[in-house]
């Protein structure tokens, strides 16, 4: 694969292969939703938080909470809360509404769900992790002390411990995405991170804002994802 980035190579059905067999495991309202636009910073912000709303809402109301909940568990607006039969939420978790949390799915002791995420079949959101303004598809795993904020995690992506994705810049500017020969504007103040399918970082990795890294990429331990990436990001250290 070439190393130098396109604008072709940030489309939704690129990065998240949805003409591919892998899609197939993904519902047919999220599959829908990621072809409803070209590009995946146009999921994000608005356009994630009316998809979660609408989700909820197609559930009745005294159905939404049918998962495994720990006593122990906090939920804030749960009436906007859905989760799943076969879904999980441990003791300690902090879920707040809306927020959608699939069957399979797993919400760890500690972890906190701000609004406006939508959680697929087998993700994970680990303890100290954080999620705000996101979607994780199916096997996506946020397991330990990882900041995900206006995001999406592809299928099966893993990001290593203590994993940051930065979503606002320094100078609280709008985020651009940044290609090998220009820049593209996506309208966003608050855009951290798209990891393609099976994208990884390393322990304590970090993603600038407006991150794109494409299916199998790798950001390793310690280093700092920008851009579009390709392949591996950083050296090894020796």
């Amino acid at each position: 694969m070439s190393t130098k980035a396109t604008l072709a190579d940030c489309t939704n059905e690129s990065l998240f292969q949805l003409n591919e067999p892998i899609s197939s495991c993904l519902r047919v309202d999220v599959l829908d939703f990621l072809k409803s636009r070209k590009y995946p910073w146009e999921l994000l912000g608005s356009s994630i938080s009316e998809f979660v709303a609408k989700q909820v809402e197609k559930i009745p109301e005294n159905q939404r909470l049918k998962g495994k909940i720990s006593p122990q568990a906090f939920l804030e607006n749960a009436e906007k809360i859905v989760v799943e039969d076969g879904a999980v939420i441990e003791a300690g978790a902090f879920v707040c509404g809306p927020a959608y949390i699939e069957s399979g799915a797993v919400v760890r002791h500690g972890a906190y769900v701000r609004g406006q995420v939508y959680v697929c079949k087998g993700a994970v959101v680990g303890h100290t992790s954080e999620l705000k303004g996101c979607l994780l598809l199916n096997d996506a795993k946020a397991a330990h002390f990882a900041y995900v904020g206006d995001s999406i995690l592809g299928i099966d992506c893993n990001l290593g411990a203590g994993t940051k994705c930065a979503n606002l810049r320094l100078d609280h500017g709008q985020v651009p995405v940044r290609l090998e020969e220009t820049t593209v504007a996506t309208g966003l103040k608050k855009f951290g991170a798209v990891f393609g399918n099976r994208a990884q970082t390393g322990c304590n990795a970090v993603t600038n804002p407006g991150t794109l890294l494409r299916p199998g990429a790798l950001v390793l331990p310690n280093q700092t994802g920008m851009g579009v990436i390709n392949a591996r990001k950083g050296l090894r250290p020796r």
